[in-house]
């Protein structure tokens, strides 16, 4: 089902803070805890994800940290969130697998949720890293960026 986590909107906030800060070479875990209020310890599992997925890459030692592997504009909401939030699904008959409803094939409701699954991919297909961190700066929330 689809009901975004505080992992998945803090995955968010770390990426717009990485994107916002990417005139860096790397951003430590401490800065971007101090910058958006998330202990250090539950950032540490989210980057772990991340870097899993060759999203953010790494480096060892007093200055290192984190930095994204690409460029803002590069990354959709929908593979942020599909990564750390798995399926992003209104409803589970909705799945791509083979149907386990036995009334799929005469639900007239189906369609209305599959319409709406399209709907919301589509959303986060479109809507990148770039653009949040952009909304971010223009509403004064840009936490000493760079952008």
């Amino acid at each position: 089902m689809m009901k975004i986590s505080t992992r998945g909107r803090y995955a968010l906030r770390l990426m717009i803070d990485l994107a916002q800060h990417q005139n860096k070479e790397y951003i430590s875990l401490k800065e971007i805890s101090i910058r958006q209020d998330i202990t250090v310890r539950y950032l540490e599992q989210i980057i772990a994800i991340l870097l899993k997925a060759g999203f953010v890459q790494s480096s060892r030692g007093k200055s290192g940290g984190y930095r994204l592997t690409r460029h803002p504009r590069e990354y959709t909401t929908e593979a942020i969130l599909k990564l750390t939030e798995g399926s992003m699904l209104p409803i589970s008959c909705v799945t791509t697998e083979s149907n386990p409803c036995p009334r799929a094939t005469k639900c007239t409701t189906l369609p209305f949720w599959q319409g709406l699954q399209e709907v919301i991919e589509d959303y986060l297909r479109n809507v990148t890293l770039e653009d949040l961190a952009i909304q971010q700066k223009e509403a004064g929330c840009d936490y000493g960026a760079g952008i």
